[in-house]
């Protein structure tokens, strides 16, 4: 990049999903206007953008799947669908006026740290900038994850995955096979089901799924959440209060969930009247080690006369035919992939290059670690949103967006205080500390101990995505950031460290 002119902002943002559009009206908030958000599609949304798969909808009630600083009294059901979701995030791109940060078509291909300078190098789809800090808002659900099927390649008929859904393919009256059986497929199946001519479900492992309590929000409550903001914010406060008591049943006392599964079996039993299809569906794990799934319309779908049930993953395609691992052949005109994300080895990763000259996927090999789920160590002025360690089994995972903008905020602030042309850098021994303890807390969690294999894990069978704990004690552990826990960095004079102890602004007065 070197010999040209290129744009330099205070703050790049990737991502234009909750967490980066989070990012953006923050910025604004504080003060901060020479931002950019790089966008690699022509919308915002993220994920809401990107699964637009037929059933789709979010299962967090609404008032709380949304942003404190952005409440909607309109939404339409207590779960809304993804149409809903996306169209309030374009509502908060407008009300705040982020569009003229927006960069639409800029998928960033690499970011460089220049440890002279001080400042990120980015080269995206649409041109090249520099940034003194960027913000990864890229987020664990955006880059599916198709598995490696042999045979897959040459199969004749359709194949896309769930969050990449083809539109254009009329599925009414063909042979459709759905592979998975996550949060995604049980929402699509009983969409697809009465007009697909056969649907066959290859299911590695059963989830659990209780009852959705949805319905429709009156004009009434729309009316009260309106002229009465109290009563909005009163709705809100007690969802989040009863998801908050339930954080210890998973994080410590995983048996306490015997009364959910017994729920769960109760709810499957009314929809499903075959014994033997009841024993393939139930799972074998405590409830909770996997994500806990919200239907009233999969167990329903499922006992209709034209799916079948396929206890197995898919292990082979043959022209038409899939061969399951349980040595079943099914022929097929459509393969629908609900395989999930690349959430352990997120793609971002490796197109980010640290202050060593190795890339982020590099460092995190033997799994993601990072400083209050933000600050990777060696990546200085690299804040990541929904970074390792911060995912949720119960609750909205906006709480935890915006408990790291809070992070954010001060960081900035703290990058003031210590004067022009400064960035900080996480302290190897913090990160480590700080992994330590997620890593013994987690030991007891229903995700560890619950007896299954989940996306929760990684290839080395380390939870790296879940917070053990409330979302309140994250919020009060990243309210503001503590220099004790980095290095700070100037041009050409090295490493200044900030004494342990020292107040906010003594350390500013020292590294300065």
């Amino acid at each position: 990049m070197a010999g040209r002119e290129e744009q330099h902002v205070r703050v790049a943002v990737i991502g234009s999903g909750f967490g980066g559009l989070g990012a953006a009206v923050r910025l604004r908030r504080q003060g901060i206007t020479d931002f950019v958000v790089l966008e690699r599609a022509d919308s915002v949304g993220g994920t809401w953008r990107d699964n637009s798969y037929p059933g789709c909808a979010c299962d967090v009630p609404s008032h709380l799947y949304s942003f404190s600083f952005a409440p909607n009294p309109d939404w339409p059901r207590n779960f809304s669908g993804q149409p809903h979701i996306r169209a309030y995030l374009e509502r908060v791109t407008d009300i705040f006026g982020l569009r003229p940060h927006l960069r639409f078509n800029s998928e960033v291909r690499h970011l460089r740290w220049n440890g002279d300078a001080l400042h990120w190098e980015i080269e995206t789809a649409n041109g090249e900038l520099t940034a003194d800090v960027v913000v990864s808002a890229t987020g664990p659900l955006s880059d599916p994850k198709v598995p490696d099927i042999p045979g897959l390649d040459s199969f004749p008929g359709k194949v896309f995955h769930s969050a990449r859904w083809d539109h254009d393919y009329e599925l009414r009256g063909k042979r459709v096979a759905m592979i998975g059986t996550g949060a995604s497929a049980i929402q699509i199946v009983p969409a697809i089901q009465p007009e697909v001519e056969r649907l066959t479900l290859f299911q590695r492992t059963p989830p659990w799924v209780l009852p959705r309590a949805d319905r429709r929000i009156s004009a009434v409550e729309k009316w009260l959440h309106t002229k009465v903001p109290a009563t909005r914010a009163a709705r809100r406060q007690l969802l989040w209060g009863i998801r908050e008591l339930q954080v210890s049943a998973f994080t410590k006392r995983p048996d306490e969930l015997g009364l959910i599964e017994f729920l769960a079996r109760n709810h499957m039993k009314k929809a499903v009247k075959d014994p033997a299809l009841r024993a393939a569906l139930t799972p074998d794990y405590r409830i909770g080690c996997k994500r806990i799934l919200l239907s009233n319309t999969y167990y329903p779908a499922l006992a209709r006369p034209n799916v079948d049930l396929v206890t197995s993953g898919l292990k082979e395609v043959r022209g038409n035919t899939l061969i399951g691992a349980d040595g079943s052949e099914v022929e097929a005109d459509a393969i629908v992939f609900g395989t999930g994300f690349h959430v352990t080895d997120m793609p971002i990763a490796q197109r980010v290059t640290g202050a060593k000259g190795t890339t982020l996927a590099e460092e995190w090999k033997d799994g993601m670690a990072s400083l209050r789920g933000a600050s990777a160590a060696g990546f200085p002025n690299f804040l990541t949103l929904i970074g390792p360690n911060t995912g949720l089994g119960n609750s909205s995972m906006i709480l935890m967006i915006e408990a790291q903008l809070n992070y954010l905020a001060d960081y900035l602030r703290q990058l003031d205080l210590l004067g022009e042309k400064t960035a900080l850098s996480a302290r190897p021994e913090a990160v480590e500390e700080w992994n330590r303890m997620i890593q013994e807390r987690m030991k007891r969690t229903v995700w560890n101990t619950g007896g299954c294999d989940s996306w929760y894990l990684d290839a080395n069978g380390r939870n790296t995505t879940a917070w053990p704990g409330t979302t309140g004690e994250f919020k009060r552990l990243t309210r503001q950031v503590d220099l004790a826990e980095y290095e700070v960095l100037r041009p050409k004079t090295g490493t200044a460290a900030a004494p342990v102890g020292a107040s906010a602004d003594a350390r500013a007065e020292v590294a300065a």
